[in-house]
């Protein structure tokens, strides 16, 4: 069944469609390098339409992996596929392990609090989510490669291709738990400042804590997160192939948009500890940007 005819699961026409405008995505995020409003994390704003961090991030997030897992399992019967090349479904693997990740895990079971996320982050961002799975989604399901044929010779190339994404992956996931390790010792700091004070001091309450991450990445570039998470998608890509439109389209969306709100945020720790304490440390990318 579809949930909207014609367009998820996509028709080859409309995919195409989609596909070809996603690649223009980096013009809407021109006013972000004139903007550094961004209501979320670190730069969140107290709000009415503000949503719960956690909760809006798994929902925010989901969307993606959900789109192309549907795709997955809808458009090759509308093609006349009875069975995808085991490299199809290595690629939706690769792209559902990051994001129930980032989605699920990552806000629900491993982050320790999230600032408030505002409505119009929430459905940018899954507007984003929904187009990008389902170009990628329709890609890995019948519009691209749709043969053992049409793999052969890559071996290599999808080895190294693996090998990038899980470096970046796990650079992902270390560098997360950087910053999730701030939260959680001023979790401990306070919650022992609590018990000193008994019934005094009453239950702990985690207040919002930032500090300079030193570990790592962070040793050259404040956001080594978004850099590892690039360098991710770059292998993600390399797998499918230079000439996969989808996964070209991810890679370059993704460094338009998240560049301009590295940069919003070193300007943030530059004013709230001061350029000396940020020194040479870069935005993103370790002595360049």
């Amino acid at each position: 069944m579809a949930v909207i005819d014609s367009w998820l699961p996509p028709s080859r026409e409309h995919w195409e469609l989609m596909t070809y405008l996603w690649q223009f995505f980096p013009l809407f995020t021109i006013i972000q390098w004139f903007e550094d409003f961004y209501p979320q994390g670190k730069t969140s704003i107290q709000s009415r339409f503000n949503v719960p961090g956690k909760v809006a991030w798994a929902i925010m997030e989901s969307p993606g992996f959900v789109c192309l897992l549907y795709c997955m399992l809808t458009v090759p019967a509308t093609q006349g596929i009875e069975r995808l090349p085991a490299a199809n479904w290595l690629m939706a693997a690769l792209f559902s392990i990051h994001y129930i990740y980032r989605a699920l895990i990552s806000p629900l079971l491993l982050n320790p609090s999230m600032s408030p996320i505002h409505l119009f982050v929430l459905l940018s961002a899954t507007v984003f989510q929904v187009i990008n799975g389902t170009c990628i989604g329709g890609y890995l399901a019948g519009y691209g490669p749709t043969t053992q044929q049409d793999w052969a010779g890559t071996t290599i190339r999808i080895q190294v291709g693996l090998l990038i994404f899980f470096a970046g992956f796990v650079g992902n996931m270390y560098h997360d738990d950087e910053l999730r390790e701030i939260r959680r010792a001023a979790a401990r700091k306070q919650k022992r400042k609590a018990e000193a004070q008994g019934e005094k001091g009453g239950e702990a309450q985690v207040d919002k804590v930032y500090e300079i991450p030193q570990n790592g990445l962070f040793r050259l570039v404040l956001y080594p997160h978004f850099f590892c998470e690039w360098i991710e998608w770059c292998g993600f890509w390399l797998i499918g192939g230079l000439g996969c439109v989808p996964a070209r389209n991810f890679v370059i969306n993704e460094i338009s948009t998240m560049t301009p709100r590295a940069l919003s945020g070193r300007r943030w720790y530059i004013r709230r500890f001061g350029k000396e304490k940020i020194g040479s440390k870069k935005a993103v990318i370790p002595g360049l940007i």
